[in-house]
């Protein structure tokens, strides 16, 4: 894959998107006029129908926190929208916008029916990327494991670890750490989790050890989906998902053997069954043993002839 790399100004991006090319900008005095113009525009605050406006760029929220939307959808109903969010222009559709940031806010508002306060801009999918990771950056509440996903989903995007370091504002170890958990759990994983605010950088990559051998994963993540699962906070979802990793595989214990008797109650031997079948082990030294091994055939297929005329009579 082609890794893109939005910081190079010497060439355009690898993979730039071709539905939004840059126009030469206009020379002398219409161009000043023209750029101070656009900044002007860029910098208003437009009231938009949250119906007229698309998700767009990575997902870097994990998990739906009821208890956070209804208070925000409680504070812009008492206070109104303070801070505005960030749009560009749709690309194919006129009129339509695609959200930049402020994506929890645009949620909530939709939910009360209320326009949006919101800055438009002209951003390729590139500089959206770029827009986007640096206001998650300035985020305080967005957990490690978010910005974790949100890097591994620029990667898997094509870009480099230089700009994925650079939307992020980190330096590139922290990003090598980022992409091992981001890589080693799935989203779909991380989405069940949740952002889990509590659980650091350490307790993550702890997680991602143990999930190395085989097996590991499958036993871990299935209690996800079940009903304890959602009962708990995401952190306590974690801590489950952490500790089902910890615990030793459970060892299938082999069934134990069953003593054989003579009609007298001597042991003959016994008989141990296991998923490939039936194990028979005769003993003593009455000369039993070298009996049954030269009648063995002749046993054995009288008792399955038995079992097949039983088995036909359940049947009828």
């Amino acid at each position: 894959m082609v890794r893109k790399n939005v910081l190079n100004t010497a060439l355009p991006p690898s993979g730039a998107d071709p539905k939004r090319p840059k126009a030469p900008a206009p020379r002398g005095a219409v161009g000043a006029l023209q750029s101070s113009l656009s900044k002007l525009q860029e910098n208003a605050v437009q009231e938009i129908d949250a119906a007229q406006i698309d998700d767009a760029g990575v997902e870097d929220r994990l998990g739906d926190d009821h208890a956070d939307h209804k208070a925000l959808m409680d504070s812009l109903k008492t206070y109104g929208q303070q801070v505005p969010v960030l749009l560009r222009p749709h690309a194919t559709a006129r009129g339509r916008f695609e959200i930049v940031y402020g994506r929890r806010r645009l949620r909530a508002l939709k939910a009360l029916g209320l326009p949006v306060k919101a800055m438009v801009r002209q951003l390729s999918d590139d500089e959206l990327i770029m827009a986007q990771g640096q206001e998650n950056t300035a985020r305080r509440d967005l957990s490690f494991v978010e910005k974790a996903s949100f890097a591994a989903q620029l990667d898997a995007e094509g870009y480099d670890r230089e700009t994925i370091a650079a939307a992020l504002s980190i330096d590139q170890p922290m990003v090598s750490r980022m992409l091992k958990v981001g890589q080693a759990v799935p989203l779909t994983v991380l989405r069940k989790i949740g952002p889990a605010p509590g659980i650091g950088r350490d307790r993550w990559l702890g997680l991602v050890k143990l999930l190395e051998p085989r097996g590991v994963r499958t036993r871990a993540f299935a209690f996800l989906d079940t009903p304890d699962a959602v009962a708990l906070s995401s952190d306590a979802r974690f801590e489950a998902v952490f500790a089902r990793a910890k615990a030793p595989a459970a060892t299938k214990t082999a069934d134990k053997p069953r003593a054989l008797r003579a009609a007298s109650g001597a042991v003959l031997g016994d008989i141990r069954p296991s998923r490939k079948g039936v194990t028979l082990t005769i003993t003593g030294k009455d000369g039993f043993a070298q009996w049954l091994d030269a009648q063995a055939d002749t046993i054995i297929t009288e008792l399955h002839d038995r079992w097949s005329a039983s088995t036909s009579e359940e049947e009828q």
